[in-house]
């Protein structure tokens, strides 16, 4: 077994982190050094909890090294059981301190606007990335993190599972390729994640495998609440398969089409026109629309064009789709700007839900507008665009109130 092992990132740009190395050594003692510019304000504090940390462990001969760039308690105690557990055999973890205010479920047709990817080894962009208002914040396991750093990875999201303010987002992790993936769910069943994605699904056996692992953490760890899937489907064979992977547990309450790998897999570039992507996108809206989930679009990859942002989530809703993920804080509010219902639509769907109320009361068992015929579905719908359109402030909060809509 190896005697020295590191954790972290370091290097210039580097904030809100730090790089540990901790060597096994033969002689008596542990000896910490700490590198940091902020040594004066927070180095005894530091130095406080790495002893706290090593002790939990039981290591009393080592040499430490803590290359500070800012890292918060949380980040700290990730890089140093990172290190330590590449060290020595243990079953025990160090946990921080589980923040109350993230206590929280969310439900199965909550609104999925929006979904902020934050690479999982890379804690100073998580930091504030609540007060951006995502509906959902998504700590990345998979591609954003490279090879060699999805372990210590996987410490950074299960602590900011624990320690960070999500202000209310939706908590969202994106496990790696099954199997791979099914020893991620180690660090975050146990700590109130909300909806797991699992990246390039191909088949209904992918999501059993992480439904079987996510009970019998549950039953491990004590964990009560619902915990939903996000199936991201990524080649041609998940296209193909995408009503039977949408089908296969009751867990799932969304599903998305990832156009990057996509469009590779079938061996073609991805455009802003999206000609290309055009049967897949219409495949997986299809698929969730029939297996009564929500259909969920690509990211956009240009954080700098705003207007082919805007453009591209108005065909993205013209197909059918009910969200989109995001790389930038800065898309969050053209996203939800641009998927709420607009100005005609609210006006429509308030004349459709008006006058099913007017043939209810009437006790008519038929609803009509002008000289049209109005189904059960389409009230369903002009009712969701109601409820959509008071959550984004575009409708009077009071409006169900003055109408009599239950």
């Amino acid at each position: 077994m190896a005697n020295i092992a590191s954790a972290g990132n370091k290097g210039k740009g580097i904030r809100s982190d730090c790089f540990v190395t901790v060597e096994i050594t033969d002689a008596t003692g542990v000896n910490i050094q700490i590198e940091s510019k902020v040594k004066v304000l927070y180095g005894a504090s530091i130095m406080k909890q790495a002893k706290e940390i090593l002790n939990y462990f039981e290591i009393k001969n080592a040499k430490i090294l803590i290359e500070d760039s800012g890292a918060l308690p949380f980040v700290i105690s990730a890089r140093l059981e990172a290190a330590i557990s590449q060290l020595i055999n243990t079953e025990k973890e160090f946990l921080s301190p589980f923040l109350e205010q993230n206590k929280y479920q969310t439900n199965k047709d909550k609104y999925r606007f929006s979904r902020l990817y934050l690479p999982g080894n890379t804690p100073n962009l998580m930091i504030n990335a609540g007060i951006h208002k995502p509906d959902g914040i998504i700590l990345d396991l998979e591609d954003a993190v490279a090879v060699d750093k999805k372990y210590e990875a996987s410490f950074i999201v299960r602590n900011v599972l624990r320690s960070l303010d999500f202000y209310g987002a939706e908590r969202m992790v994106r496990i790696n390729q099954v199997p791979k993936g099914l020893d991620d769910l180690e660090f975050i069943v146990p700590h109130n994640v909300n909806l797991i994605l699992v990246p390039k699904c191909e088949s209904e056996d992918q999501i059993h495998q992480v439904n079987k692992k996510i009970e019998y953490l549950k039953k491990k760890y004590k964990v009560s609440g619902n915990i939903w899937l996000m199936p991201i489907i990524e080649s041609s064979l998940g296209v193909i398969k995408a009503y039977e992977i949408a089908t296969s547990a009751e867990n799932i309450v969304a599903m998305v089409i990832g156009l990057e790998d996509y469009t590779a897999d079938i061996g073609t570039k991805r455009t802003n026109e999206a000609m290309e992507s055009f049967y897949a996108r219409c495949q997986v809206v299809n698929a969730c629309r029939a297996a009564g989930i929500q259909p969920i679009d690509s990211v956009f990859s240009d954080v700098a064009d705003m207007e082919a942002l805007k453009q591209n989530v108005l065909k993205s809703k013209a197909l059918g789709f009910d969200g989109m993920g995001c790389i930038h804080p800065r898309q969050i509010r053209v996203i939800h700007e641009y998927f709420a219902p607009d100005k005609d639509e609210i006006e429509k769907a308030r004349k459709v839900v008006n006058a099913f109320i007017e043939a209810t009361e009437k006790g008519l068992g038929v609803v009509s507008l002008g000289t049209k015929m109005i189904d059960p579905p389409v009230v369903k719908r002009a009712q969701r665009t109601i409820d959509i359109a008071i959550k984004t402030g575009k409708l009077n909060q009071n409006w169900r109130e003055e109408n009599n809509v239950n």
